[in-house]
């Protein structure tokens, strides 16, 4: 879709796009390692998804509510952002840079209020929820990322043929990789959700309860999430596909490391995988990647 008709209004795109790619930048060195290995176009517009989430999720839990902003003003903001999304999505421009570049990319790649919408659920649900049901838990799973999978999905797809079965294996891959990611940001924010914003996700899971015993049932979880997203990372189109691979170690590393950590450990300090280590990783994923390819390639039709 054309991103404006106007030089003044190709500049201004040009401009929310930087703006969605600082802010990955200085949010996540994860997902701006694996979005680096994005073929040009398709990184443009999973940087524009991730900034308009990122910021949804600040409204909430960072800035907007770090800065003693009262829980009516969060509130506030938040559905302001939602409607601001909405309304550009159909008119295709937002004041807010951010909005814009989001805006384009799903005019673009086809995201609708179909996606948009369990979103900010999700986020609004943060507002007001303490501890979750094993219900509650899915619909703010699927919400908070599983549907941000999907939204990447419709970028990777762009411009590419699917078979509708490959399609619904590619759909599922798309929100188990995104329910695990979440599942390990629970686990290993369980000090921080618990002390500072005084909520509890994983029903009956909480820091004064965890044993290794609960934490290996999550850890299991999260195992079965990644295979089975990693059994379809192969069928995505060359441009996005190891990215995904290197989203899908990194994540699988960080859940190892939480798996060999003392429940302890995971009071005292965030597991994080370091820098060197992701990097390694990135370059060893690849590299299989492009081995299984050319296997792929040498099999008799």
């Amino acid at each position: 879709m054309n991103t404006g008709t106007t030089p003044q209004a190709r500049l201004y795109a040009r401009v929310a796009d930087s703006t969605a790619r600082m802010v990955m930048n200085r949010y996540s060195t994860s997902f701006t390692l694996a979005c680096r290995l994005l073929a040009r176009p398709v990184r443009r517009d999973v940087q524009n998804i991730y900034a308009l989430v990122r910021i949804a999720d600040e409204i909430v839990d960072g800035a907007g509510s770090g800065s003693g902003a009262e829980a009516a003003r969060v509130r506030a903001c938040l559905d302001e952002f939602e409607r601001d999304t909405e309304a550009a999505m159909i008119s295709g421009y937002s004041a807010n840079l951010v909005i814009h570049a989001f805006a384009l990319t799903a005019r673009r790649v086809g995201i609708t209020t179909e996606l948009t919408r369990p979103f900010f659920a999700s986020m609004r649900i943060d507002l007001t929820r303490e501890a979750h049901s094993g219900q509650s838990l899915d619909e703010y799973i699927y919400g908070s990322a599983e549907v941000v999978g999907l939204m990447c999905l419709q970028a990777f797809l762009l411009g590419h043929s699917v078979s509708i079965d490959d399609r619904r294996l590619l759909t599922e891959g798309a929100r188990r990789l995104g329910a695990a990611f979440q599942k390990v940001n629970f686990l290993r924010d369980l000090a921080q959700d618990g002390e500072a914003l005084g909520r509890q996700y994983i029903p009956g899971l909480s820091l004064e309860r965890l044993n290794e015993a609960a934490k290996e049932e999550v850890l299991a979880d999260i195992a079965a999430d990644l295979a089975v997203a990693g059994s379809t990372i192969g069928m995505l189109p060359s441009s996005s596909r190891n990215a995904v691979a290197v989203a899908h170690a990194l994540f699988a590393e960080l859940a190892a490391r939480l798996e060999r950590a003392p429940v302890a450990e995971l009071a005292e300090r965030r597991i994080r995988v370091p820098n060197h280590t992701k990097a390694r990783l990135a370059a060893v994923t690849c590299y299989r990647q492009t081995g299984l390819l050319r296997r792929a390639e040498r099999q008799p039709a």
